[in-house]
């Protein structure tokens, strides 16, 4: 995959990321969901590595990454990403954030030049999270047929840091972070934008993800039939195409 693995401390956290691809060609930074890590997005970054330079990164309390000394909102972890960006020399990138991770997109291109962005399943109105995002991805992943593999996936590299088996510190801030309304910054997004979801998506209604063409002047939503909330892995190479196309 190619460069090693790093870290920074930013706002108290040490942050760990990893950059690979082309150094010359334009930036990509993906952003990983609640629970999850590094890998769940590496399988977009090595799809397009041969042709961008690739920053991926764990997000604070998750993967490799520090737990916050603070019980951090959305903006804190916006904060820790623009600094990280900022420290690396990354400009201008495309943001590429699958559902928390496209939260913290969401905020990126509403307040700094973004080149383009792509959500993955991204919610953005308040809502209450009775289960846990974990059980509600696997429970939706049982009900599509073939996807035994994907799920062995998504249970080996999402973290045991969903709201039952959460530190204190990670349960306040996933209610914090769930709890936080982004239309506002969604309405302020200038960057041309794709939204991916999946047809049978159990954690982001698909009236939701209708909203967002309402809302930003150039975006487009491409809907993956009988696809899930993991539904850029659940069609790999059709997602690395779309992007492509995209950016």
């Amino acid at each position: 995959m190619g460069d090693k693995i790093m870290n920074q401390m930013i706002k108290g956290c040490k942050i760990n990321y990893i950059q690979y691809g082309n150094k010359n060609g334009k930036e990509i930074v993906l952003l990983h969901g609640w629970g999850q890590n590094i890998e769940m997005m590496n399988p977009i970054g090595n799809g397009l590595s041969d042709k961008y330079h690739i920053t991926v990164i764990d997000l604070p309390g998750f993967g490799n990454s520090s737990e916050p000394n603070t019980d951090f909102n959305i903006l804190d972890y916006y904060e820790c990403v623009d600094e990280l960006l900022t420290n690396l020399k990354v400009e201008n990138p495309t943001i590429i954030g699958h559902s928390f991770g496209g939260r913290i997109g969401i905020i990126y291109a509403a307040k700094k030049q973004s080149e383009k962005l792509v959500l993955l399943s991204s919610p953005f109105v308040k809502r209450i999270t009775k289960e846990s995002p974990k059980v509600k991805i696997l429970k939706s992943l049982k009900k599509v047929p073939g996807l035994n593999k994907l799920e062995n996936f998504a249970k080996k590299h999402i973290g045991s840091t969903d709201y039952k088996n959460a530190s204190e510190m990670m349960r306040k801030i996933l209610v914090n972070t769930v709890n936080e309304d982004l239309t506002d910054y969604v309405k302020q997004i200038k960057a041309s934008t794709i939204v991916v979801a999946g047809e049978f998506d159990e954690a982001v209604p698909l009236e939701e993800i209708n909203m967002y063409e309402k809302y930003i002047d150039d975006c487009a939503v491409i809907l993956y039939k009988g696809c899930t909330h993991y539904a850029y892995l659940e069609d790999i190479n059709r997602t690395i195409s779309i992007i492509r196309n995209f950016i």
